[in-house]
């Protein structure tokens, strides 16, 4: 049973159609390594397991009579703590919102059960999901299964260190700075930043709140990368409203392998990556060419830092906006303070956070320039491979942020210049796919993204499934 519980969600479900196993029996087995394994971790912190076997139990019982529920049929699974889901708290590791529970499912929730799905638990995040960390004063501290002294990233720590350590068989997560992405890359497991509001995120957010995010999207985090390609068709499409004009249509890959043009951007000198990152990008630029691919190492789409300075306006506009009152006031007053002859990237960014409406729409006009820039870029590249993070997995380090540094090929680098990498595709709300690509020179996994145009998400998540074939593949942590 344990290599089972390091199957693909889509493995599961074949095995439970064919009757290999059953869903109790399959929860069963989960719900004894997250007893086994979770105390350790701290990665799974709502537990809701016998409403969970219940279901499971339907769902054999359902089969047995010839229902089947849909792709996920009694399938097993969690879900990060900032999905609503009936009865439990969505509290964002707020804990002014420990108390806030929710009424009823986030529709993607909905989307995931009305498929099959078993879900019976939810991951830690950090706060306000706003971290390549996952603690908070609620839940405590999230371990890396690879080396529990280390952070399984942030937002969606808790999501990526479940599904290493083999304890549920598929994740939702959501990605604003790289939070699905990183988490992914720092697990060594596979992720899917979708185009922006692909999948509705309604439900995932804090209590009251219906408007969709500004860059945030949902998505979900696997073992495989088809196991993506199934929670995106099962949870993208338009909601109710959308629904009375719109369907969707997304492009598959339709290309061979070797009919790609595959562009690569392997460092930067606004994120300098480790020489271990940089080695991983090459080496899936590497199996892509050894395929046929036509590999170009110097176009850009993008000028960097141009690019990176309107994601981070909006960035900060968005995650601001978040904050409690006396939290945001106190960064007004903070912006209030800045020399008024101060024009520097940074002081712009500050300014954002508390940016009036004319600014923020500058930011958005010069973002929908960029988003036609890539789309130019993407009439000539099917795809760009480049680096999630400067670095593998970092040690906890619980210090203000302003006092964090990572240490990059031996010099130390301020901690929020890796968000860059995430940014390519965030600011411009393009797909991202993170695979596994091996083990850095610490054996620690190393993740690198396949980013592709706005609604080919099924194009990066099919060069995704091609490269696993080719051995950029899951593999489990010792002990587990």
């Amino acid at each position: 049973m344990t290599q089972l519980a390091f199957a693909s969600a889509t493995e599961l479900a074949r095995r439970i159609k064919d009757r290999e196993v059953g869903s109790v029996e399959l929860l069963t087995h989960y719900l004894d390594r997250v007893d086994r394994f979770n105390p350790d971790l701290n990665a799974i912190i709502v537990d809701i397991r016998d409403e969970a076997l219940a279901r499971a139990k339907a769902a054999d019982q359902a089969l047995a009579a010839g229902r089947d529920w849909g792709a996920l049929h009694g399938v097993p699974m969690t879900v990060k703590e900032s999905y609503d889901i009936r009865g439990t708290p969505t509290t964002w590791g707020v804990p002014e919102l420990k108390d806030s529970i929710a009424e009823k499912d986030a529709l993607s929730i909905s989307r995931l059960r009305g498929a099959g799905a078993v879900i019976f638990g939810k991951t830690n995040v950090p706060y306000m999901l706003s971290d390549f960390q996952s603690y908070n004063d609620i839940y405590g501290t999230t371990n890396n299964p690879w080396d529990r002294e280390r952070a399984p990233g942030g937002s969606s720590g808790g999501s990526a260190a479940s599904l290493a350590a083999g304890m549920t068989g598929l994740e939702m997560g959501s990605d604003i700075g790289g939070s699905i992405r990183n988490p992914a890359h720092f697990c060594g497991v596979f992720g899917h930043k979708p185009t922006w509001l692909l999948l509705p995120p309604r439900g995932h957010a804090t209590r009251g709140v219906l408007s969709p995010s500004d860059i945030s999207v949902i998505g979900p985090l696997a073992r495989s990368a088809t196991d993506l390609a199934l929670a995106v068709g099962i949870c993208a499409g338009p909601d109710e409203i959308a629904a009375r004009g719109l369907k969707l249509d997304l492009p598959k890959l339709s290309k061979s392998p070797g009919e790609l043009k595959v562009a690569v951007w392997r460092d930067d000198a606004m994120a300098v990556v480790d020489g271990n990152v940089a080695a991983r990008v090459d080496a899936v630029a590497e199996a892509l060419a050894q395929a046929g691919a036509e590999v170009d190492f110097d176009a850009r789409p993008v000028e960097a830092e141009h690019a990176h300075t309107v994601y981070q306006c909006l960035l900060q506009a968005t995650m601001s906006a978040r904050l409690p009152a006396e939290r945001y006031e106190a960064t007004a007053k903070r912006v209030e303070a800045l020399d008024p002859d101060d024009t520097s990237r940074d002081a712009m960014v500050q300014r954002s956070q508390v940016a009036r409406f004319r600014d923020w729409n500058a930011n958005n006009e010069q973002r929908t320039h960029l988003r036609w820039q890539w789309h130019a870029f993407f009439e000539r590249f099917d795809v760009l491979v480049a680096p999630i993070m400067s670095t593998s997995a970092i040690l906890h380090d619980h210090r203000p942020f302003a006092e964090r540094t990572l240490t990059v090929n031996g010099k130390p680098e301020p901690y929020f210049n890796q968000v860059f990498w995430a940014g390519l595709a965030s600011g411009a709300n393009l797909p991202a796919t993170v695979i596994p690509t091996g083990l850095d020179d610490q054996g620690l996994p190393i993740g690198v993204q396949l980013i592709g145009p706005e609604y080919g998400d099924l194009v990066t998540i099919g060069i995704a499934e091609f490269l696993e074939q080719q051995g950029f593949s899951f593999s489990p942590p010792p002990g587990y």
